[in-house]
């Protein structure tokens, strides 16, 4: 499955077009290698996500074409989770 549809079904992002843009600006990584929103995902991969403030690494449990949103929650497990402090600039 594509990364950028996997990131929308499992609602990991909400928009496909925006999941696109975060690959597409290296913020997404595949088994510690950067990852395009073509490359292709599978069931045991693990997806590093840098969201703004936020650095989430997931290992993906299962593939879906669709999934309600009760279900999205059960196509991976975060396995860590961190804030990135932002140092300020004077």
């Amino acid at each position: 499955m594509r990364l950028d549809k996997y990131l929308k079904v499992s609602r990991l992002i909400k928009r496909r077009t925006m999941a696109k843009e975060v690959a597409e600006q290296g913020r997404v990584k595949i088994n510690g290698q950067t990852a395009k929103a073509g490359a292709n995902v599978k069931e045991g991969d693990e997806l590093e996500i840098l969201f703004g403030q936020k650095h989430v690494t997931v290992r993906v449990d299962r593939l879906e074409e669709s999934a309600r949103k009760e279900e999205a929650g059960t196509m991976y497990t975060v396995t860590k989770e961190e804030r990135i402090e932002q140092k300020e600039d004077f």
